[in-house]
């Protein structure tokens, strides 16, 4: 064996014993960290029976505690020992449009039904569920008071039909009391906070208390993807001009330092929202969607946790807050005046006009006279059609036009076959259109001012609740879509075929192969490309995005589609006259065209492109 053979060995061998004497002592590490928690936990314990065993001495009367578990915490208010043991007792509030069942275990909201509603399998809706959501308050008197474990009392004498008000009284004379009020007719339930007689409890250094509030969100709808995409926590900064939000079917969490005025639990069309008069000072925020295949059928889990200010050393401490919970219905939510309205996914500051000052009041006010959904869908893409009308008919006449010139354009084509005169060819066919009085932007100009129109329908129709379960020919919800085919298994992401889809998808097709049938292209690639794009690609795009979507917006594609090809062709029968774009293009032979600043810019970077080939010919040359 070799000096460095025995070198390698040596030098393995130091490392293996390195390696066993690191693990042994970190394994000696471990069990003298373990033995101080065990030691710690004994100790711990230990403390706890000797505080159970003073105050079971002071107080042999209290039969509560002694009756408690060794290892049940034990609080050094009597009254605090028997509120966390008692037994806790249910009240319901109920007004036209609400039921909610209040629990005195935390004083909390037990569950919320929304009347008028159901979901789509015809159940009842509750947007806060028994057992799966929790409201709590901790505060600080002068140790961490929650009120989740604690029974509060039911304080007969104050409730009334519409109020309920829940107390938990401490030894020293103070209570906690926690008073809803469900306003009449109306989806909010007001709520006060209480620390009455407090003042010697709670430390003067003590300036906020913590807000929790949790809630697992069953699901409502048909389609659950659909669902979760329009699902969300949003959170609201005061004088913000709308709320910041996550979710929309991710799993998320935020967290901020800053003023925060309320926050929502917004299931697609439905909304559980808490807001602070006096807003919050801290704000932590969490969602998790939870699988389609829930066996539970819930939807998502949402958490906030917030912190609100108190001014400690007064008698009474009152601290309100307001609650939402109900529809996701623009007018009902504007009717608050603190923004709630902004939950509701509209579009960015353009889209979101329309859709707020022209969409919604035109189907609210269709909907006062027509209670058929599917024709006031018909007639709302009738009116939107007439107002872009002016653009539509520049658009589709520049279209007719340039259908006309179709022989023409094979010509130029023809003259220039090769690829490196496509500037040529380009010079050529803009001359030939502007002799004919075609705008080359007349056709693109116009759709791109309709645009918007188009995607404010796209946000509109998903997030309008007056579409919610309303049923049209054979769509029995034009809110969710239309599955006239389901099977169990997902291929290419989908388990289905949307009926309204589909026919949109082969309007689009056949639109599209109606206008492109007199289109030339000659042997352009790019062109060609663009063709088959159009002709093909989206149609099934747009069948694939759409399948899982709203059918009430597939249907309006699809009526939207219909009367545009209808445009086409009483525009190309009657105002477009073939004859008299072929006697101005003859009439201007041998006539130089005018020419339009962008033209003439464009001929002058034509001619620079020229010289800049010529001087590197040149310099090629002498190389």
């Amino acid at each position: 064996m070799d000096r460095n053979s025995i070198i390698g060995w040596v030098l393995i061998t130091l490392l293996f014993i390195g390696f066993f004497g690191y693990q042994s002592r970190q394994a000696r590490k471990q069990m003298e960290w373990q033995a101080q928690l065990d030691s710690l936990a004994a100790v711990e314990a230990a403390r706890q029976d000797s505080i159970r065993a003073a105050y079971l001495a002071e107080h042999p009367e209290d039969t509560v505690v002694a009756a408690l578990p060794v290892q049940a915490a034990v609080y050094s208010d009597s009254l605090l020992n028997a509120a966390a043991n008692a037994e806790a007792q249910t009240v319901t509030l109920e007004n036209e449009k609400l039921a909610v069942v209040f629990t005195t275990m935390g004083a909390q909201p037990l569950s919320v039904r929304v009347k008028d509603y159901q979901t789509y399998n015809k159940e009842d809706l509750y947007i806060l569920q028994e057992g799966k959501s929790q409201l709590g308050f901790v505060v600080y008197a002068p140790t961490a008071v929650d009120t989740r474990k604690f029974n509060f009392e039911y304080v007969a004498a104050a409730s009334t039909d519409s109020t309920v008000v829940m107390r938990l009284p401490f030894s020293g004379g103070g209570y906690i009391e926690e008073t809803y009020t469900l306003v009449k007719d109306s989806y909010s339930v007001n709520q006060t906070l209480s620390f009455v007689n407090m003042e010697n409890l709670i430390p003067r250094n003590v300036g906020n208390i913590d807000v929790d509030f949790e809630a697992v969100i069953p699901r409502m709808e048909k389609g659950y993807k659909n669902e979760s995409q329009y699902s969300r926590l949003n959170y609201y900064f005061p004088d913000d001009k709308k709320p910041e939000n996550i979710g929309n079917g991710r799993k998320g969490n935020k967290r901020f330092d800053n003023k925060i005025e309320w926050f929502a639990f917004q299931q697609q069309f439905f909304s559980a929202i808490m807001r602070a008069p006096k807003d919050f000072t801290y704000g932590e925020f969490s969602i998790d969607f939870l699988g389609k295949d829930d066996p539970d059928h819930n939807l998502m889990a949402c958490a906030a946790s917030m912190r609100a200010d108190i001014q400690p050393g007064s008698p009474r401490i009152d601290i309100p807050f307001e609650f939402y919970f109900g529809p996701n219905n623009y007018k009902g939510l504007k009717a608050y005046d603190h923004a709630y309205e902004k939950v509701i996914p509209l579009g960015g500051r353009v889209v979101g006009l329309i859709t707020k000052w022209v969409i919604i009041p035109l189907f609210d006010w269709l909907s006062k006279f027509i209670k058929s959904f599917g024709l006031i869908i018909l007639l709302m893409t009738i009116f939107i059609k007439i107002v872009v009308l002016p653009f539509a008919y520049k658009s589709l006449s520049s279209t007719s036009k340039m259908q006309v010139l179709k022989p023409e354009i094979d010509k130029i084509n023809a003259k220039y076959p090769k690829q490196e005169d496509a500037m040529k060819k380009q010079q050529a066919t803009m001359e030939l259109y502007k002799k004919a009085g075609v705008s080359m932007m007349g056709g693109c100009l116009p759709m791109l001012l309709q645009f918007p129109i188009l995607w404010a329908m796209f946000r509109f129709f998903p997030a309008s609740i007056q579409l919610r379960q309303q049923n049209f020919l054979w769509a029995e919800d034009l809110s969710a879509y239309d599955d006239v085919i389901h099977w169990g298994t997902s291929v290419f992401g989908m388990d289905h075929i949307s009926l309204f889809a589909l026919l949109m998808a082969v309007s689009m097709f056949f639109y599209s192969r109606v206008t492109m049938r007199n289109q030339s292209v000659g042997d352009d690639p790019n062109a060609k490309m663009m063709q088959v794009m159009s002709l093909y690609m989206m149609p099934i795009m747009m069948f694939f995005i759409c399948n899982n979507l709203s059918s009430g917006l597939s249907y309006y594609y699809l009526l939207s589609n219909l009367i545009t090809m209808v445009e086409t062709w009483v525009i190309k029968k009657w105002f477009v006259h073939p004859e008299e774009i072929l006697a101005k293009l003859k009439a201007a032979e041998g006539k130089p065209a005018p020419k339009s600043k962008w033209q003439q810019r464009l001929e002058e970077a034509q001619k620079m492109q020229r010289e800049m080939q010529k001087q590197q010919a040149k310099k090629n040359g002498r190389r």
